[in-house]
Parts: C-alpha cells; structure tokens; sequence
C-alpha cells in the first residue's frame, strides 16, 4: 500500500486501551449528549487553552458560525479573512448572511498579512477571522492590535493549531473566541466530527451553550433566536479527554518529521521548504501539515505516486476562484500570494506514527527528483 498522507489505524497501544476504556465508560453511564463527559472536557480543554471557557459543538465550522452569530454578525456586515484555508471561514460568514472579504497572505507563511487586513476594514467590517494554517501561528501580536485599534472582535481558526504557542500564550486566547474542530486528522482528533469555541467571556459562553441547542434557555424554552443542533457527544468528548494530554508531544513529533525534511532537502533548489517557528523552540508550529512548495508541483506529485508515496494540495482553489463563491465574496486586492501558492503547495505525509523508514522513503524520493526528466 502506498504511503498515506496520514495513518489513523497506528494508535499506540496504550492510547487505544485509554479510548476503549472512554467509550466503555460512556456507555456505562447510559448519558450520551450534553453529560458529564463533555463538561469535564470543556474544563480540561479551556485550561490547555488558556481561557476560561470552552464549549462543545458538533464540528468546526459550526464554532466559527457560532462565532459569528454571538456577535451578531448578519446582513450589511463584513468578515474579513483569507481565501486560502479550505472555504471553512467563508461557508461560516455566509451562513450568517454577512459578505466575506479576503485579503491576501504572507508569501512565506501563507498566513492574513497585517497589512493587508489594515487596509481592508472599513466601517462595514463587523470582525475578523484570522485563520492558523497548517499549524503556524499567525503574527497575532501585529493582528490583534489591529483589531483593537479598530474596534473590532478578532475570532481565531485554530482547527489546524492544537497547542500551538506563542510566548506561552496558546492558539485559541488571543482573540475574543478561539475555534477548534476536533475530526479525526486534526491535531487532537475525535473518532468522528467534533468542535469547540473558547473564550474568557462569561456571557458569550453562556449565550454558545444556548445557540448550540435550538437556542433554549432551559429544555424547550428559547430564549435566543437562530440557534442550532449543534452538539459534542459523549463519546467524542470522552475519548478528547484521553487524548489531549497527548498533543503536545504529538506536535513535538511533527516538528521533528518536518525538520529532518528541511535538513535533509535543504540541497534540492526547486523546493521550498517549510519555515521554521519564529518561538525559539518552534512552539508555534504545530505542524498540523507538512507544505513543500515547487513551481514544478505537479511532475513531483506524479514522481511521488511512482514511489509509493500520497500527497495532496491544501488547498487547490482559493475561496475567490469557487464558482459557488465568487459572486459573494469580496476581494479586497489583488490576491497574489493566495493565487501564486495555490499552483505550488504540496503536502507530503507527515504524522506522529510515522516511522524512520518512511521518513526515509519520502526524503530518498525527493532527493532523487530530476527535473530535467520531468521535461523530456
């Protein structure tokens, strides 16, 4: 079998009996949604985050389109992000009825350009989602005070950015709400969808747990409009539980996989290799993804199939260039980075189960491209 980008079935032994013993719990207790496996999570959770609270959901889009309706985001109003992250953030702003706005990346973190967002707000802009792709951290120091200057709720994808840092100070509570989705490829993956908004606000966390449920007050009462079935169950959370104390040992392994890649293809000039973290210990890296980038993208793609080895494209289309998009969705510049990485990104399997030898099979592919074979 050829290489996968990642491997789900390689659980370590230890961990599997943990999650065995979570779901067998679960099903001990007959409570299956909303119970005491979630609210232990959500505790355990805001604490590895650095925020007072944190709420369960179904999934991450579905936190961040929460996100926007606890602000009250609608009609008129404007979100700003980015068009290279998957089409999540703009599915959530469109949701709520409020125009997408995308403003181009950093060329080398592909991450919101500060300056680019600067000059995008103008008086309809409602909020920003600053999204931390591919496990980097965005330049949240230069983005947040941004933000406040003007006035503005900054919301944090954090789905690829499980315990991602900065000077201590996690992904997830530097903006007024941190969003996280749990699927199972995620950095701390579920055994099936899952998300979860975090924030400091007391009240935008009581009004989260109301919207999440028909926007009841107490069972069968409503008391907020446009609320959603939207719930984290209790097995999901239960097996979160067992594997959060895992992810920062995770992410320290992926680190590692990507560093031997960059040392060791540090020769091949048609490659441009992940930058490391700008923290001295990398930890805002999480690695969630491995992106190489290469004009030449897609005759290495074919070389890497030829050894047995996936890859894939996160992400082919930006958001501006979907058909179902680009009607609804504002530009605010020339969008050139987004449009210049999109031809060139490649993911190459990276995953903490990895091992040396296959680390190996895709350095020895690499290493062995030819360009001048591919043109011949």
């Amino acid at each position: 079998m050829p290489l996968p980008i990642n491997n789900l079935k390689r659980r370590p032994a230890a961990r599997r009996k943990r999650i065995h013993g979570a779901v067998e719990r679960v099903l001990e207790s007959g409570w299956y949604v909303l119970g005491p496996e979630l609210e232990g999570f959500e505790e355990e959770f805001a604490a590895f985050v650095g925020t007072k609270h944190a709420i369960g959901v179904a999934n991450g889009t579905d936190a961040l389109e929460l996100s926007l309706r606890l602000l009250e985001c609608g009609q008129g109003d404007e979100i700003i992000t980015v068009a290279n992250a998957g089409g999540y953030s703009v599915t959530a702003i469109l949701k709520t009825g409020a125009t997408p706005v995308c403003v181009d990346v950093d060329g080398e973190t592909l991450n919101m350009s500060p300056a680019e967002l600067e000059v995008a707000i103008t008086d309809r802009t409602k909020a920003i989602i600053v999204t931390h792709l591919y496990g980097r951290m965005a330049e949240l120091e230069k983005i947040s005070a941004i933000a406040d200057d003007a006035g503005l709720p900054l919301i944090e994808d954090c789905a690829q950015a499980h315990g991602a840092a900065k000077g201590r100070r996690r992904a997830g509570s530097w903006g007024l709400i941190g969003c996280f989705s749990f699927y199972p490829t995620k950095n701390l993956g579920a055994f099936g969808d899952a998300g979860a908004l975090a924030t400091d606000d007391a009240q935008l966390a009581e009004t989260a747990k109301q919207l999440r449920q028909y926007g009841w007050k107490r069972k069968y009462e409503t008391g907020k409009v446009l609320g959603m079935n939207s719930r984290m169950d209790e097995i999901q959370a239960a097996i979160l539980r067992e594997l959060l104390s895992f992810v920062d040992e995770d992410n320290l392994r992926r680190r590692a996989i990507i560093d031997t890649y960059r040392r060791e293809l540090s020769a091949k000039s048609e490659l441009i290799l992940p930058p490391p973290g700008a923290e001295p210990d990398q930890t805002d890296f999480a690695a969630h993804l491995c992106i190489l980038r290469s004009r030449e993208r897609d005759a290495i793609r074919s070389h890497l199939a030829a050894h047995q080895i996936a890859s894939d494209i996160h992400y082919p289309v930006p958001d501006h260039k979907q058909a179902a998009f680009n009607e609804r969705v504002r530009v605010a510049g020339p969008l050139r980075e987004t449009e210049r990485a999109a031809q060139e990104i490649l993911t190459v399997p990276c995953f903490p189960e990895m091992t040396a030898h296959e680390i190996d099979m895709v350095v020895s592919a690499l290493v062995g491209y030819d360009p001048g074979a591919s043109t011949n």
